[in-house]
């Protein structure tokens, strides 16, 4: 039975009805992952990337208080015009946005809680959230982690921001029992570069050999996969960059009080002012290589 306030697109749902491959895709990065136009720009090519992939794109998302599996091309554009205004939705948020009758663009977490709600089990993003910088005093933790070990979910993502302290963010889904696999790489992929010189769980050469390792987590219980799929070797920036400026907006944040939410697009933003543009021209790039990858995946599952 449907969630009462769920609404599935009509091409969403008849793919899910015939058993057809389908892609959820977040909204986060539209209202505050990138600016505006791009971030429109980004979320039509990224569901076109799915869609010549073999897969239905379902770009997820609370509008009016109603929670959406899909999204028309409007209403995509709405939410890159409204930017930061829009709230950023986790699970914390999503019951208030819908008692409020209010409007969100969803996390990692609450676009998990979304597509398990609508039978969407393949889901591709930029970067995974994780524990920040500090967390042994700020308890700073990303939802997106808890909500991995108890929603039935595959995350097509390029690791994790290297913004975070990427060893917790591992040790705390190894806690929670998340599998960590490595789509052609034995690291764990760190955003904007391809490796971190840490290790994932396993490494899949194939979309099918993910899909095996999916079929097996799913049939054990209820909990999330992790798919790390290094950003291409083209696009990737250098580590010292990418360090030296991420070091220099973490400094900035904690000089101007920047907490919560608020943390991860102001250092995305920062980093990118600091790389010239590199760092979001990476990150358009990193995103359509995530997409195709989960359109494989979710291929690959609907033919097992």
């Amino acid at each position: 039975m449907a969630h009462p306030s769920l609404d599935v697109q009509p091409e969403v749902a008849a793919a899910l009805a015939a058993h057809r491959p389908v892609v959820a895709l977040e909204s986060t990065i539209i209202a505050h992952g990138m600016p505006y136009p791009q971030n429109v720009e980004t979320a039509l090519r990224v569901e076109a990337e799915v869609r010549a992939h073999g897969a239905t794109p379902a770009t997820i998302a609370v509008l009016n208080g109603r929670l959406k599996a899909g999204l028309t091309v409007a209403e995509i554009t709405a939410l890159g015009q409204g930017g930061r205004a829009v709230v950023k939705a986790s699970r914390r948020d999503l019951p208030l946005l819908l008692a409020a009758g209010g409007t969100g663009a969803t996390t990692v977490a609450g676009t998990m809680i979304v597509a398990a709600l609508a039978g969407i089990r393949v889901f591709a993003t930029g970067g995974l959230g994780g524990v920040h910088r500090g967390a042994q005093e700020t308890m700073d933790i990303s939802a997106d982690l808890p909500e991995l070990a108890q929603t039935p979910v595959a995350v097509v993502c390029a690791g994790a921001k290297s913004i975070l302290d990427l060893p917790l963010t591992l040790e705390y889904l190894e806690t929670h029992g998340v599998p960590v696999l490595g789509f052609q790489t034995s690291e764990f992929p760190a955003f904007f570069t391809r490796s971190s010189g840490l290790p994932v769980d396993a490494r899949c050469e194939t979309a099918a050999e993910v899909a095996a390792i999916l079929r097996a987590r799913w049939a054990l219980g209820h909990a999330g996969v992790v798919v790390a799929n290094p950003i291409p070797t083209a696009l990737a920036l250098p580590q010292d960059a990418i360090d030296a400026a991420t070091d220099q907006a973490l400094r900035e944040a904690r000089a101007q009080g920047i907490v919560g939410k608020a943390v991860t697009p102001f250092l995305l933003a920062r980093v990118n002012q600091l790389t010239g543009g590199d760092s979001l021209a990476a990150n358009i790039g990193l995103v359509l290589h995530n997409a195709a990858l989960a359109a494989a995946v979710a291929v690959a599952l609907e033919a097992g």
